[in-house]
Parts: C-alpha cells; sequence; structure tokens
C-alpha cells in the first residue's frame, strides 16, 4: 500500500491498486466509533452509448438502466442483501448518479464481515426476466412520484433548458416508456462491462486496523475471476457551449411560483488541476454573491423577490457542469430580469486581497468542518477521485488560488447565452 500523510489536515490514506484493477484507499480514524464504506462504480445515468466489454460496436441503452441496475443488486436468488447488512448491525443504502453507482454501508461492529458482504454482493449480479418486469412497476412509481414534486421539475426543466443533447437533461430514473424496455440482457451488459474492478473504486473511512483489512480485500478479490477490460469506450454527443433555449415554463399544483436561473457552466472534459481550479472558483464566487452575507443575496431579499425556499448550487463534473439559482417567488419576471442584471455586473469585477482571502478562508473553513463526516469524506473523496483529483489536495490548492484567478475567472464567467430559465407557475 502506498501510505500518504497529510500533516495540514492530521490524516493518513493508505490506497492501493489491486491485480484485478480495483482501487482501494483507506481512512483509519480509531477516533471514530463507526465506520463508513461506499463501493463505487465510475457508471451512471449519463452512460447510455458505449463499447460493451468484449464487443466492438457501439450499442445505445434505455434511459434509466444505470438506476434500474443498482435497484436489482440488492435482489439475489434466494434472500434480500439488505437483511444481510441488517443481521450483521449494518446500515446499507445506495444512489445513482449522473456520473457514478455507490453501494456503501455504515457499522460500528462486524466491519470485515460488512465489507466482504459489500464486495460480494456487488460483484455477484442476479437478475432473473421475472424480478425485472416486477422492478419495472416498483421504479415507475418512483418516477411518477418524482414528476409531482415541483423542485424536482425545477431542476430538470433548468437542466432540459440548458442543454441541448448531452444526457443530463435526462431524468435519473429514466421515463416509465424507457424502463417498459429494459431487459435482463440490458442489465447483464451494462453490469459486465461498468463493475469491471477496473472501473470501480473502494473507500474506507473509520476505526479499523487498515493493514488487517487490506489482507482480507486482497483475499476476496483474487478468489473472483474478471474478464480483462482496457478503456471503456463511452460516447456522448457534442453539447455546444450556448444553452439550448432562453426559458423553459411549465404549471404545476402550486401555492407560490417557482423560478430557477440556470448557468451553463461546462460542456467539454474537465480532469486533474484545470478541473479543480474551476470546481473551487466557481463554489467560491457564486457562495460569495448568493450566500445570505452576499451582495446578490441581499438585493433579493430587500426587493422582496425571495423567501426562505432561496437556494443555489454550483456543480462540476468531468465533461458538464451547471449553477442554479433560484426558488419560490411571487415576481417570477422581476425575479430573472434582477438575476441576470446581477451576474451580468460581475464582468466588471474586481475583488480585492481582503475579498479573496475572506473566501478562501470559508472555503478551507468549511471544508474542515465538513471532514468531521465520514460520509462526506468518503462521497467527496469519490467524485475528485472520478475526475482525477484528490480530496485531500483542496486545502493547499486553494492557498495556491491569486488574486489574477478570481478576477480572471469572474470577469469571463458569465455570458448571456450560457443563461437559461425554469418557471413553474401556479395552474
Amino acid at each position: 500500500m502506498d501510505k500518504m500523510v497529510y500533516d495540514q489536515i492530521g490524516e493518513t490514506v493508505y490506497k492501493e491498486k489491486l491485480e484485478n484493477g480495483l482501487t482501494v484507499s483507506l481512512l483509519p480514524k480509531s477516533e471514530m466509533a463507526k465506520t463508513y464504506s461506499i463501493f463505487s462504480t465510475n457508471f451512471g445515468s449519463i452512460d447510455q452509448t458505449f463499447v460493451p466489454i468484449n464487443g466492438t460496436k457501439r450499442i445505445t441503452v434505455p434511459e434509466g438502466v444505470a438506476h434500474f441496475l443498482e435497484h436489482k443488486m440488492f435482489e439475489k436468488e434466494d434472500r434480500d442483501v439488505f437483511a444481510d447488512f441488517g443481521k450483521q448491525g449494518a446500515s446499507p443504502n445506495a444512489y445513482t448518479s449522473f456520473t457514478k453507482t455507490a453501494y456503501l454501508f455504515s457499522a460500528t461492529g462486524q466491519i470485515e464481515k460488512n465489507i466482504e458482504t459489500l464486495l460480494d454482493f456487488v460483484q455477484n449480479p442476479y437478475f432473473s426476466d421475472e424480478s425485472v418486469e416486477k422492478e419495472k412497476g416498483i421504479i415507475a412509481q418512483e418516477i411518477e412520484m418524482y414528476n409531482d414534486q415541483p423542485d424536482w421539475q425545477s431542476f430538470m426543466g433548468t437542466l432540459r433548458a440548458l442543454f441541448h443533447h448531452h444526457p443530463v437533461k435526462i431524468d435519473i430514473a429514466g421515463t416509465v416508456d424507457s424502463i417498459s424496455t429494459i431487459t435482463k440482457d440490458d442489465l447483464y451488459t451494462c453490469y459486465n462491462t461498468f463493475y469491471h474492478p477496473e472501473n470501480m473504486t473502494l473507500f474506507i473511512a473509520g476505526n479499523f486496523d487498515e493493514q488487517r483489512l487490506i489482507n482480507l480485500i486482497r483475499r476476496n478479490q483474487a478468489s473472483k475471476n474478471f474478464a480483462q477490460l482496457k478503456t471503456i469506450k463511452r460516447d456522448y454527443p457534442d453539447e455546444p457551449a450556448a444553452a439550448a433555449k432562453q426559458e423553459n415554463k411549465m404549471t404545476m399544483p402550486v401555492s407560490v411560483p417557482k423560478c430557477t436561473v440556470g448557468i451553463k457552466e461546462s460542456s467539454f472534459e474537465l480532469s486533474g488541476d484545470e478541473f479543480l481550479k474551476k470546481d473551487l472558483l466557481q463554489d467560491m464566487i457564486v457562495d460569495f454573491y448568493f450566500s445570505k452575507g452576499g451582495s446578490f443575496y441581499q438585493q433579493l431579499y430587500e426587493q422582496q423577490l425571495i423567501d426562505a425556499s432561496f437556494c443555489f448550487e454550483t456543480t462540476l463534473e468531468k465533461n458538464f457542469g451547471y449553477t442554479f439559482i433560484g426558488g419560490n417567488t411571487r415576481d417570477p419576471d422581476q425575479f430573472v430580469q434582477t438575476v441576470r442584471e446581477l451576474l451580468i455586473s460581475t464582468r466588471h469585477t474586481v475583488f480585492s486581497p481582503e475579498q479573496i482571502d475572506r473566501m478562501k478562508k470559508k472555503k478551507i473553513g468549511q471544508l474542515l468542518k465538513a471532514m468531521n463526516s465520514l460520509e462526506f469524506i468518503a462521497n467527496s473523496y469519490i467524485h475528485y477521485e472520478t475526475a482525477g483529483a484528490n480530496l485531500f489536495d483542496i486545502i493547499p490548492f486553494i492557498q495556491t488560488l491569486t488574486g489574477e484567478d478570481f478576477n480572471h475567472y469572474v470577469q469571463n464567467w458569465i455570458d448571456d447565452e450560457r443563461i437559461a430559465v425554469c418557471k413553474i407557475m401556479k395552474e
């Protein structure tokens, strides 16, 4: 194992790439009562078009396959894996995002047994025609539930306004129609291609002995056979820099209109330091303006254009990124006009050294506070690992950012063509 010591934050990470390609990272924290483990594959809802393992031709699978596959992984021929974890005192879960699928558990005891359960159930799929058909009804109900939620419709409506072709505009769960076409063969094709150890990461943080645990993981993986996997050939459509349309408008049974202004932050591939720099500057600058202490928040609040529902989020992934600003508002048109004007005004910004220092200190403080959470550390580590970056390099990286970095970014941040709006009006 490689040992990486991060003196600045008092953490030590042990990392090893096993012979089968699986990347294992261990963060022992003896002061913690519990252990949190996440087993993640670099396969999310946007990975619809690809060349299957041992294949030569590109295929496109139905929308929602990654999420459907996550659901089916817990069900085996003779049992439900949730029950196995329950007997061992662990709390399991899983999630599918646009870019990854992750299986996880937290526990205070029987850690080694739970690690083996996690590895074994994810690496031993069982799908039958009957169980796949049964699952379609369950997921269809989930999709219909989200279709009735204004916040989710605002989120997806903004993505559909921002992106022309990129599959990030497609709901992670797919549609009722798309999941109805999913077959057992689709699930096995995706599983065999993307659930290969070479495309997966295991991260464990908590109270354990790292040498004992890595020996267990090595033995577990050595007992299994996997076909050879080279680079997975994924195919994403070309995506213009400009937003797909200026406005997406819909009606729902809401008491107050809901409005989101979206910024298309990225539509091209980023990785390593380039990814990290954009990710951090994007986050710090949006927070500077729209957090409760920010000048843009104050103006929106004073003009009574927002209420307690106001929120913002900014996301950067390897080949797409977006920022959303919005919430309930009694005057959507005025809200949009004001936010646009505020955003465009940033082109003339020159941050003072004091403002830059404050942004950097706030971000570092937020990270240090969040690192008290094993869940945050594990999920963030996986996120940055996928983009070729390292969570534990972030704080020293922030300290290297200069005033020129901040000012160049903010002065080139906003382009009218990359702004889109989603409005949800009362029926």
